[in-house]
């Protein structure tokens, strides 16, 4: 328990951060298989996958935050 005139202690981002960077990943992801089913021009579905990459790298620095916390 805080004393008193003390704040509480701060919570923690790191679950909406996930949320944000799993959504991200399922997005860039359906978007990289639309892109390639449709045809559209290769530099758009790297940039697809790119970011759906990007997304799995933020998901392994989170969850490996989540445990040291």
């Amino acid at each position: 328990m805080a004393d008193r005139g003390t704040p509480p202690a701060p919570r923690s981002a790191l679950t909406l951060r996930m949320v944000l960077a799993a959504f991200g990943l399922v997005v860039c992801g359906c978007a990289a298989v639309a892109f390639v089913v449709l045809k559209v021009p290769v530099p758009f579905v790297v940039a697809a996958v790119g970011f759906a990459v990007v997304a799995v790298v933020d998901l392994v620095v989170i969850t490996h935050r989540k445990r040291n916390e």
